[in-house]
Formats: structure tokens, C-alpha cells, sequence
């Protein structure tokens, strides 16, 4: 797993002497994730404490729990720099100025790419097994990630259905299917750890063509089925 490189936030500073309030240095915070990102990395998020960490990143325990209040908290804040920043080359993915098939071809590639990672998997299953002691996790993972892209891919849906190239009553629940069917046989053996090698460019470009030729026989504009 590789450490997390966040962009610096502006600081609080506390009224006495123009240091940073508690728990807002961002030079700390970047400090403390780049070190829970090297142990993640090298012993394993199951296998890693707090205190691995605080030793990692040359800070105390108490500090430490000042920025995060626990290990699962602490990997889901390493999980959200990554994930914002590939959602937001996937989205940038989405010109509808381009030709239809060619933009999900291209959207829908990136997207498994990213997904089928070991990285990725490993935080989907760490977000699941956490989310029933703590829904506040995942409800915050699926927010920000999942359902951001689908109802980007729900907006990028509408420009088509307005163009009359596609007929769609809801785009938001059309764009879940698109991302689902991309994920089919590829996915799930990868979370639950059946396969354990990324898919192969060949594996990945065949089931996005399969998605999309589904999509645009099941949507297209009545007079063309």
C-alpha cells in the first residue's frame, strides 16, 4: 500500500502564540498518514497498532489519537486522498462533446482498472468489515466514491437522453447498472481473495464492451429495438 500524499489544509491557529490548534497542523497530519501509509504497506492493516504508527511517524500516541481516533479511521482517511484523486481524472473522463461509445469505452476502463487494484480491494474489504460497528465509515466511503461517480455517470447519461440517443427514465439507477456490469467476474473473486492477480488489459476491455453493448441495446430509443 503506498503512503498518502495530501494536499496541505489551511491550519487553525491557536490564540496563543500562532500555533496551530490541536489536531489541525497539517504538516503533522501529512506526517502521521505518510507514516500509517509505510506500515500499512510493509506489516499489513490487520497486523499494524497504533503504536506502530506513532513509532513510524515520530510522533506519540497521543498526538496520534489527537488526528485520528482509531487504526480504521486512520486507513479510511489514507483511502480518501486516492480515492479523490482518481475520481476526479475518472469524472474528467465523461465529454460529452466525444462520441458515446468511445467516452464509456474509455470511462469504463479506467474505472475497473482502478477497482481491480490490490490497494483498492484490500480498503473495499476493510470498509465492509468495519461498517457494521462503524456505518459512519462506510457510509462516508460510499458517498464520496461509489455514488459520486454514478450520478456523474447519471448527468453524462441525461446529455444523451436529451440528444435523443438514448431512452432512460431513470440515468441515475442506469449509470449503477453500467458500473456493475463492467465489475462482473472480475470484482468479486478479487474481494473475497478466489484470485489474487489484477485482470489482464484483454480481461478488463472485453467486459467493458459487453457492458456497454447491454447498455445501448437495453436503452436505445424505441424505434431502434
Amino acid at each position: 500500500m503506498e503512503a498518502a500524499h495530501l494536499t496541505p489544509e489551511p491550519a487553525r491557529e491557536d490564540r496563543r502564540g500562532g500555533r496551530p490548534a490541536a489536531g489541525t497542523d497539517p504538516q503533522k497530519r501529512r506526517q502521521i498518514l505518510e507514516g500509517a501509509g509505510r506500515i500499512f504497506s510493509t506489516t499489513g492493516f490487520d497486523a499494524s497498532s497504533m503504536s506502530d504508527v506513532a513509532r513510524e511517524a515520530r510522533v506519540s500516541k497521543a498526538t496520534l489519537y489527537v488526528y485520528f481516533q482509531d487504526k480504521e479511521h486512520l486507513f479510511t482517511a489514507i483511502c480518501a486522498e486516492r480515492r479523490d484523486r482518481n475520481i476526479s481524472e475518472i469524472l474528467s473522463l465523461l465529454d460529452t462533446e466525444k462520441p458515446f461509445e468511445s467516452v464509456l469505452t474509455e470511462f469504463g476502463t479506467e474505472v475497473l482498472t482502478i477497482l481491480s487494484e490490490p490497494f483498492v480491494v484490500a480498503a473495499h474489504r476493510i470498509v465492509i468489515g468495519v461498517a457494521e460497528r462503524m456505518p459512519e465509515v462506510g457510509t462516508e466511503f460510499f458517498e464520496r466514491g461509489p455514488k459520486r461517480v454514478s450520478a456523474a455517470l447519471g448527468k453524462f447519461l441525461d446529455h444523451h437522453v436529451a440528444a435523443g440517443r438514448l431512452e432512460i427514465a431513470d440515468t441515475y439507477f442506469a449509470a449503477t447498472q453500467f458500473l456493475e456490469l463492467i465489475q462482473a467476474s472480475i470484482i468479486r473473486p478479487r474481494l473475497y481473495g478466489a484470485i489474487t492477480s489484477p485482470p489482464t488489459r484483454d480481461e478488463i476491455e472485453k467486459n467493458v464492451a459487453s457492458a456497454i453493448a447491454i447498455m445501448t441495446a437495453g436503452y436505445a430509443p424505441r424505434e431502434q429495438r
